[in-house]
């Protein structure tokens, strides 16, 4: 487990399309409390966009992903979508273990910004 900070301290890169979190370190016991507050924050408007980056995550346990199920009713009830970024194999396999396959939207890469958005 890692005491550093599952996402950058900087904002999240919001553009007139989704806004995209990059997830970095652990995401774990340690690092969920903040983690929940940050997404907490980015999901409090109706309609909410959010895609997180988790190919930069170097783990996530139980309380991860329980944070990402929270994120996830919070954008359900805003009427918005969630997106999860990833190419592990390892965290794919857990989704499915843990009976999480489907309830997310999985994607490998990063959603491309129609042209109609512009540059960030």
């Amino acid at each position: 487990m890692s005491a550093s900070s599952p996402f950058p301290a900087g904002p999240a890169r919001a553009c007139p399309g989704p806004t995209v979190l990059p997830l970095h370190g652990d995401i774990d016991l340690l690092t969920a409390l903040a983690l929940s507050a940050r997404l907490d924050a980015l999901t409090a408007h109706s309609c909410p966009d959010l895609v997180l980056d988790l190919r930069p995550a170097g783990f996530i346990d139980c309380a991860g992903l329980g944070v990402l199920c929270r994120a996830r009713n919070r954008v359900l009830a805003r009427r918005g979508r969630l997106r999860l970024v990833t190419d592990s194999a390892r965290f794919l396999r857990m989704l499915r273990a843990t009976g999480l396959w489907g309830v997310f939207e999985v994607q490998p890469r990063l959603p491309e910004a129609p042209a109609a958005y512009g540059p960030c």
